[in-house]
């Protein structure tokens, strides 16, 4: 019997954790101009960026449909084994329903166990890492799934945009919209609350912007040692200076580093920074 962990791509992994970690991924739909792309399969980070450029439309996203969950899980799992599925959250997106739709109906082929990690980029990245990790010092899939609740219990995810175009031309990221349209020229910092994203304070500059992301995980955490995850749009430079002072200023035990998934970044767009921590113990 094997334990298979399965993502769908609203989560990041850093590079080479798929295969370090036997992750298999299940696409998100992303839509453009009527043709959908699976990200990683027909579409990579820079194919996306240029359609943007070249293009008015931003491109929207769909979850993966029951039956795209059905057909994936017969090709990556045996009868014998056991698949836990972990999603984004399901406040923000379908995923996870389709995801219990195709469990359901499989029911007696195959044992399916979603789990909303209510949550998403690098957040889903760590727990299924931690999974994994779990799985290979011998721990049952229940213990697994308890220490699954207590990350998603204390994860802090927290961004900044660089720009707003995205979030305001994207229907999906309706808790942004109504105070989007007045405030175009700032910075805002974004926050996951119970699987919803909230916007919190707003300032002017960049810089100003990711000293306040670096600061509200510092309030949060202080010198408990934490796992954490640094993510960036289409901005290496600044994603690794922010690595830097999040390994110099916190008691890190590892940070992790990745790029914002496609189908995150076509709502928040190019720029965007954020940090995902949790505590070790």
């Amino acid at each position: 019997m094997m334990l298979k962990i399965v993502m769908d791509t609203a989560g990041d992994l850093p590079e080479g954790w798929q295969e370090k970690y036997d992750i298999d991924l299940i696409p998100i739909n992303i839509i453009h101009e009527g043709k959908t792309y699976l990200q990683g399969i027909n579409l990579g980070y820079e194919d996306f960026y240029r359609l943007v450029e070249n293009t008015d439309a931003l491109p929207s996203t769909s979850q993966p449909t029951p039956y795209q969950f059905m057909e994936f899980y017969r090709e990556i799992a045996k009868p014998e084994d056991t698949v836990l599925s972990i999603h984004v959250t399901e406040r923000l997106s379908g995923t996870m329903d389709s995801a219990k739709r195709a469990a359901s109906e499989l029911a007696g082929e195959l044992n399916i166990i979603p789990f909303d990690s209510a949550s998403g980029t690098i957040c889903m990245g760590l727990m299924t890492k931690e999974a994994r990790l779990l799985d290979r010092a011998g721990k049952t899939v229940e213990e697994i799934l308890k220490r699954l609740e207590f990350i998603r219990d204390k994860m802090e995810l927290v961004c900044t945009l660089d720009t707003l175009e995205f979030a305001r031309k994207s229907g999906r990221v309706k808790h942004l919209q109504a105070a989007l349209a007045s405030m175009l020229k700032v910075k805002p910092i974004i926050e996951l609350k119970n699987g919803i994203i909230e916007m919190g304070e707003k300032v002017r500059s960049r810089a100003k912007s990711i000293d306040l992301v670096l600061d509200k995980v510092k309030e949060k955490f202080g010198s408990q040692r934490i796992m954490a995850g640094i993510i960036h749009a289409r901005d290496q430079e600044a994603g690794q200076d922010l690595m830097r002072r999040t390994l110099s200023e916190l008691n890190c035990e590892e940070v992790a580093f990745a790029e914002l998934t496609i189908s995150l970044a076509a709502h928040f767009g190019p720029g965007a920074i954020g940090i995902a921590a949790y505590p070790v113990e």
